[in-house]
């Protein structure tokens, strides 16, 4: 049973936006709220896809003095966001047809949150003394390391946020710092994802669709503008460790529940 369309529009829209800046995978959420929809195939993916676009659009608006005074004004920091977003994009033009034929599937996600929890509780025991407070301090060593780590991010499940995140700790950033150097990569990373698999994709949606790809939109900017400041809030005083418990029992149950 295939839900009606505007409904789906509004769950979709309200799992992005609560999922696409925390450590638990908005692509593993999304495509595991699909199967349950029976809303799958080229055009569910689609429309995961341009939902994305409010996603960040949220953290462009939420950041939107920084991007100005920190990112246009001091082209270093632009130069570490481009060093930090090639690894996965060059991995993932390589490797893009071999994960969406192998690693897109409810197992899979579950696997991937599982592994994901584990390097979560691991980092979050052992990451090493932080010595660096902002993000745009990162400098261009860990900036590479980080888009490093995000090449795990490729694997659907584990989350680009959590990947991120994990690297920035491991590289010796502050919590918070690390959660923001996430947001900043998701710009052209996110962005850069999105156009090229909308242009790939764009044979899928048809002209009914695009009413409820907006109304789905706004919706996950909505959502995730107040994840993103909620999330801040959070890592500010806690570690990323209930997270894992969460990817856990949900892994979990999606291994127990899929055939």
């Amino acid at each position: 049973m295939i839900w009606p369309l505007p409904l789906i529009a509004i769950i979709l829209g309200i799992v992005e936006g609560i999922t696409e800046f925390l450590p638990i995978s908005s692509t593993g959420h999304l495509l595991l709220t699909n199967h349950l929809l029976g809303f799958e195939g080229d055009r569910a993916e689609a429309f995961a896809i341009f939902i994305q676009l409010g996603a960040i659009l949220a953290i462009v608006v939420e950041y939107r003095k920084r991007l100005i005074s920190d990112v246009a004004r001091k082209p270093g920091f632009a130069v570490n966001l481009g060093v930090a977003f090639l690894p996965a994009a060059v991995i993932g033009l390589l490797t893009h047809h071999w994960i969406k034929e192998h690693l897109f599937g409810p197992k899979t996600v579950a696997a991937a949150l599982i592994v994901g929890a584990i390097a979560i509780a691991l980092v979050e025991r052992f990451r090493p003394t932080a010595v660096v407070a902002r993000a745009e301090e990162a400098g261009v060593g860990r900036s590479f390391l980080i888009g490093v780590a995000q090449c795990f991010s490729l694997w659907p499940g584990f989350s680009r946020s959590a990947a991120t995140i994990l690297g920035g700790l491991l590289c010796g950033l502050e919590r918070q710092a690390a959660t923001e150097f996430s947001f900043f990569l998701a710009i052209p990373t996110m962005g850069a994802a999105t156009v090229w698999d909308l242009y790939k994709n764009r044979q899928a949606l048809d002209s009914h669709d695009f009413v409820w790809l907006f109304v789905s939109t706004a919706i996950a900017f909505l959502v995730a503008w107040a994840a993103i400041r909620w999330f801040l809030r959070f890592v500010s005083r806690h570690s990323l460790t209930p997270f894992a418990w969460y990817r856990i029992a949900l892994g979990l149950l999606v291994l127990a529940l899929v055939r």
